[in-house]
């Protein structure tokens, strides 16, 4: 390659991965693979030491890779948060180990880690409290996300240590079941979908409101001390251990090698495993475990030259499109999804996969009878990366979008800036089905007994035909069906029964109006005194409430405007359920009226949300801080820093035992 040729492809791929990386550490939205991506790292990184003229201090190859967001305050990072040089072979791993050989380093010994697939976070304690958090940005500088880590569980308020200052490095990150989770209600809602956990995860730490990060429910990893003042360990296997002693979440997977053959037997373990692991990983951290001899090798500009990253190759399998089919959910998103001849991938065999929406067939020309490449996004959800259109014989099909939906017939609707079609007949069967084990799920109505598979056989059996027909269902129906007796159908009917009681915001929630969750149901709920005044309110006047937004408002209004849901309004009305809301029903007379509670550490016996329904049911409130209004501090085991403002302003504390004892009187 000549010189003017190299210096071209050296700036174009500069460009391209300066593309990419805004996408991928700035947009959490990555347009290409991290193998791909690898693939023009590694070439840039080639020509630019065959052609050391053209390498400057501004290349991709000389930078950590993100910036900060202009949403978030800068933070400074105490020393430079580096990334990591990657192997992708045995030859890699022991040109690393002859580097440290050559530096006058023997007797080596190695801790190796999964590489968590995440997002890099710095946390601070002072005086063993939390204090401060901040994303790794370009390395140097960070986004301040201190109140979106708060919403992190994991991350503990309290050390179990006073250590005078400590700021350790983790991996922020979404568990898998999370991860799909999220996509499908997100699919569903018509909204763009994660292209993995890790985006998933920076997504939701870059929130601007701290409550959609909680609800994503994140976790954390520590393994790394940035600076410390009172904590001094001398080897990685040493460090670990005293985070954890701390009560910092440290993954328990590694392992102290002291060979190549050591690494790479544990490198091959971990890979027959990751695909049954929580949390999605894409390579292993080999480190060198003296933490004296790391600082006399030091760092080049990017990387640390006691540490290499193994990345795993991309895991991917050829197959075929057999059929597109069209699946239909509860809120009517008609779903087209592949029929793939079966192929095993990551640990499972895949048979089908979702395709989202008629323009991701469209932009992917996805046709039935194609051979198609497939991976799974984030070890989790399978897709389909790209069409092999050279293996095209002629004999594919091109797939049509159904106008009408396929389970009901009814003519679909596509609204305006969505790219999800949906069936807007609530009584669809497909729908039905979807709509009832969202009805009686826990977080909604709470009927015990009713799973999926139950409501499937009433359903299958022409025992209920709509949600209100549940309150009717006769008992010597039910003993008829296989698996119950005459106990099994006493619990359900008494469950069904139970559920009459359960608050108006439960049912708001339990009737799947599109994007009204749980938190939007106990807000409208406390707004109106039944569901009529709500069925009357106008999109300006449910704006207007704190929390109901433009987009819930519009919702509310288009789902009361169809005289089906009205209709099923009515039935559900006359078969005893509880319309009013709390501003009708919440009385001086309730024993927690006027009381408000703020609840601080791990509750024995019961969730948060447990206990925030036990209040709320019995007249109190809820917040999330302590202030002079707050009644009592509901204490719970490793309490955070709650505790210790409720201590200085002279708030009462109660324990979940003592208030249920109160209740009970």
């Amino acid at each position: 390659m000549s010189e003017a040729e190299a210096k071209t492809r050296i700036d174009y791929l500069k460009q391209e991965i300066a593309k990419h990386n805004k996408a991928y550490y700035v947009e959490d939205a990555p347009l290409i693979s991290d193998f791909e991506y690898d693939a023009l790292m590694e070439e840039l990184k080639s020509l630019e030491r065959a052609f050391p003229q053209f390498l400057d201090p501004d290349s991709p190859t000389q930078k950590v890779g993100g910036e900060a967001l202009p949403a978030f305050a800068t933070v400074h990072h105490p020393q430079p948060l580096l990334s990591l040089e990657n192997a992708f072979s045995r030859d890699d791993i022991e040109a690393f180990i002859t580097r440290l050989q050559k530096a006058g380093l023997t007797s080596l010994a190695f801790t190796v880690e999964p590489k968590m697939d995440g997002l890099t976070l710095s946390i601070s304690y002072k005086n063993g409290k939390f204090s401060a958090a901040a994303t790794r940005g370009d390395g140097i500088t960070g986004e301040n996300v201190t109140a979106n880590a708060k919403a992190i569980k994991a991350i503990p308020r309290k050390l179990k240590e006073n250590i005078a200052e400590l700021t350790v490095r983790g991996e922020a990150y979404m568990p898998k079941h999370i991860f799909a989770e999220l996509n499908t209600e997100r699919e569903e809602n018509g909204e763009s979908l994660f292209a993995n956990p890790r985006n998933a995860a920076a997504g939701s730490l870059r929130q601007l409101d701290p409550k959609i990060t909680a609800s994503r429910r994140l976790s954390i990893f520590c393994y790394d001390i940035i600076s410390s003042q009172g904590f001094a360990p001398i080897s990685q296997q040493q460090l670990l251990t005293g985070l954890s002693d701390l009560g910092l979440p440290v993954n328990p997977e590694r392992r102290l090698c002291y060979t190549v053959d050591d690494i790479m037997e544990y490198i091959e373990e971990i890979s027959t495993k990751r695909h049954k692991l929580p949390y999605d990983i894409d390579g292993m951290v080999i480190k060198l475990d003296n933490i004296a001899n790391r600082a006399s090798l030091g760092a080049t500009g990017k990387f640390p030259r006691w540490a290499i990253a193994y990345k795993f190759p991309p895991e991917q399998a050829e197959t075929t499109v057999e059929n597109i089919i069209i699946g239909v959910g509860r809120t009517g998103a008609m779903t087209p999804s592949a029929v793939l001849t079966p192929v095993f991938l990551a640990g499972s065999t895949i048979s089908r996969t979702t395709l989202h929406n008629e323009d991701n067939i469209k932009d992917k020309d996805i046709r039935i009878g194609d051979r198609v490449l497939i991976q799974k996004a984030g070890d989790v959800i399978p897709e389909v990366v790209k069409v092999l259109k050279d293996k095209r014989t002629g004999t594919e099909q091109q797939f049509v979008m159904p106008i009408n939906c396929p389970e009901c017939g009814t003519p679909s609707i596509r609204p305006v800036g969505e790219a999800v079609r949906r069936c807007p007949n609530v009584y669809c069967p497909a729908r039905l089905y979807e709509s009832i084990v969202h009805f009686v799920s826990k977080n909604a109505m709470d009927i015990d007994g009713m799973g999926p598979s139950v409501v499937k056989t009433l359903l299958d059996n022409g025992l209920i035909h709509h949600i209100d027909d549940l309150y009717h269902l006769d008992k010597s129906a039910i003993i008829a069906l296989p698996g119950f007796g005459e106990l099994s159908a006493d619990n359900l009917l008494r469950s069904i029964e139970k559920s009459k009681q359960q608050p108006l915001s439960r049912i708001l929630f339990a009737l799947g109006i599109r994007h009204v969750g749980e938190r939007a149901g106990k807000v409208l709920s406390s707004h109106f005194a039944d569901i009529d005044d709500l069925i009357a309110a106008d999109e300006d006047s449910l704006n207007s409430i704190p929390e109901i937004g433009p987009v819930i408002a519009k919702s509310i209004v288009d789902f009361f405007h169809e005289e089906r849901n009205l209709l099923l309004i009515e039935r559900l009305k006359n078969s005893g359920l509880n319309f009013h809301g709390e501003k009708n029903t919440v009385s001086d007379d309730l024993p927690l009226s006027g009381q408000v509670f703020v609840i601080s550490g791990t509750l024995p016996g019961m969730s948060r949300d447990e206990a925030k329904d036990l209040i709320e049911r019995n007249g109190g409130k809820t917040s999330s801080s302590v202030s002079k209004k707050t009644s009592y501090l509901l204490l719970g085991a490793n309490p955070g820093s709650k505790f210790d403002k409720a201590q200085s302003l002279g708030i009462p504390t109660i324990t979940i035992e003592e208030l249920q004892q109160r209740l009970n009187k």
